[in-house]
């Protein structure tokens, strides 16, 4: 059984936690507990789902858990655009982290398929309006 630190959708997803706390760094200190926090949190949620998956006993509930994940980056997503449009990320900071969504969901779908699922799939990079 492969180790959930080899999986691609783990690395990739700890990746985008680690862009995630840069970029929040220098959000307003009244979003501390507020857009911070929540961003922070779906970003910490993709990975740690991917491992708690992994590490549980069946298919069903591995594909369980990476629905989640997925769940998780598409709320990221939301959390990214709202940043933007109240002007704590620029627009430039914003396309670089929704491009890694992008991959971390395209993984995870690819990754739900193979376990026998077939979910909607995420057909394009995200991007801001």
């Amino acid at each position: 059984m492969q180790d959930f630190k080899d999986l691609i959708a783990w690395q990739k997803g700890m990746e985008l936690c680690r862009v995630v706390y840069r970029v929040t760094r220098d959000f307003p200190a009244g979003e501390a507990f507020g857009l911070t926090g929540q961003m922070r949190r779906a970003a910490v949620s993709i990975p740690s789902n991917i491992a708690e998956g992994r590490g549980r006993d069946s298919r069903k509930s591995y594909r369980h858990f990476l629905y989640l994940a997925r769940g998780s980056a598409c709320e990221l997503e939301t959390q990214v655009m709202l940043a933007t449009d109240l002007e704590y990320l620029s627009r430039q900071e914003a396309d670089v982290v929704l491009a890694q969504i992008g991959e971390v969901q395209r993984i995870l779908s690819g990754l739900i398929r193979s376990l026998g699922d077939t979910p909607a799939r995420v057909t394009s990079e995200p991007q801001l309006r």
